[in-house]
């Protein structure tokens, strides 16, 4: 792929990127509406790979916020058209790499001298470009290391990348404008910390730590004193990514072995440490040559507070589901009926999220669950999409805490369907406390 020699830094320069961006978006539109006037049964589905092509280019050539909010899109089948899914995915294994030069300039910036002074041997090509930084080889006293930069400006860019992109992003998803401006803050949140390498690195040790009784998955080991706030040194992990793994055609025992590490992985962490790694899209996941989990990117970890955990949770119980006086309690704890609901509205948002969340929480109500199962995600994502397209839900509800775990859930839920896996759904099951349930 074709190296990036420079990158926009500067307000006026990315301003520029996205209003010349939403000039190719109007042409676009233009040429599709042209043609609609000679073939009236002519689809969309030519100007949303044009519009997708388009938008993804700009944003891979910012990097930073603006392409992690793509990539967030790419994991949610149901809120974009399938063209910009698949273009956006992109974003989750490789995005255009930065030149040497200013990989060089990072670390005289933030070491004051440049890699070949630091280790070995230091390979200035990137083996891996996402949205936020990219993966260079290297290797200090025979060990082989993988190092992350940060592109340059990323960090400083967030809150106007993101005031960019919402238009965007409100014109593609559909928001309301009060949804869309708490879903931008959380996101906003986020993105802040997981361009703080310092913090990254802290976590992804305690974190990994902290797994490390969980079977089958394995973690790097981090060395602060060769980070930065804006550079990662940790072990080189061996492996293949989720796709290249399935071209192997592995047996149904190490597809299940993988799922079940994926699935001990997450509901461990929400259910016993109540921090959760929130970017479960697959480039953040190797299997090792073992057969194992390799977990290569703590970035982006959300912390899980108990106002939302026990009522969000209790609903992925089947006795509680189906108590209308329980889940009811539920919905107004997490904001989904509101105080100034009428009998009507309380009626219906009750029977919608009911319906909603059984179908969620329908693996939790097994001993096991087949994740192969394509009706089972039919059915989950057709209820999403139809739910979306309604003039009832266009209004904010729910806290802001859905964003990210619904994210983590939802991505969890892909990755062992792509795996087709069958996975013991009884571990770490939800620790719902007494209190709440009386």
């Amino acid at each position: 792929m074709k190296e990036q020699n420079s990158i926009p830094t500067s307000k006026v320069e990315r301003s520029a990127k996205f209003v010349k961006t939403g000039i190719q978006i109007s042409s676009n539109y233009l040429k599709h509406y042209s043609k609609k006037l000679f073939n009236t049964e002519l689809t969309r589905d030519e100007l949303n790979e044009d519009n997708a092509a388009d938008i993804y280019k700009s944003l891979s050539e910012l990097k930073g916020s603006a392409l992690k909010v793509a990539q967030m899109l790419s994991m949610d089948k149901t809120i974009l058209p399938k063209a910009y899914t698949d273009q956006f995915s992109l974003s989750q294994y490789n995005a255009p790499p930065l030149s040497g030069p200013l990989i060089v300039r990072t670390f005289t910036k933030y070491f004051g001298k440049t890699p070949d002074k630091i280790y070995d041997k230091f390979d200035i090509k990137s083996t891996n470009a996402a949205s936020i930084g990219q993966v260079h080889q290297a290797e200090l006293n025979g060990k082989k290391l993988a190092v992350k930069i940060q592109y340059p400006g990323v960090g400083d860019s967030i809150s106007s990348d993101l005031k960019l992109i919402k238009p965007i992003a409100f014109r593609l998803v559909g928001m309301s404008a009060k949804e869309m401006d708490v879903y931008m803050k959380e996101v906003e949140e986020r993105l802040l910390e997981e361009t703080d390498y310092d913090l990254e690195v802290k976590r992804s040790i305690q974190i990994s730590e902290a797994c490390k009784v969980l079977n089958n998955l394995v973690f790097p080991t981090y060395y602060p004193e060769l980070s930065s706030k804006r550079i990662i040194t940790m072990d080189w992990i061996e492996g293949m990514h989720l796709k290249e793994f399935l071209a192997t055609n592995p047996s149904q025992e190490h597809r299940n072995k993988i799922g079940q590490a994926l699935w001990d992985f997450y509901n461990f962490q929400q259910h016993e440490l109540r921090s959760v790694h929130a970017d479960p899209h697959p480039g953040n996941f190797l299997i090792t040559p073992e057969g194992k989990l390799a977990v290569i990117d703590f970035g982006c970890i959300k912390d899980i507070p108990d106002d939302f955990y026990y009522p969000f949770f209790s609903l992925t119980s089947s006795d509680f589901l189906f108590d209308k006086e329980q889940t009811l309690k539920s919905f107004r704890e997490l904001e989904m009926v509101l105080p100034g609901d009428t009998a009507q509205q309380i009626r219906f948002y009750s029977e919608a999220y009911t319906e909603m969340i059984g179908l969620f929480a329908k693996p939790y109500m097994y001993d096991t669950f087949d994740f192969s199962l394509h009706e089972f995600f039919v059915e989950l994502y057709g209820y999403g999409e139809k739910i979306s397209k309604m003039p009832e839900f266009k209004q904010a509800r729910g806290v802001k805490h859905f964003i990210y775990i619904n994210r983590t859930n939802f991505g969890l839920y892909n990755i062992l369907h792509e795996l087709k896996a069958t996975v013991n759904t009884n571990t770490f099951k939800p620790q719902i406390a007494n209190a709440f349930v009386e």
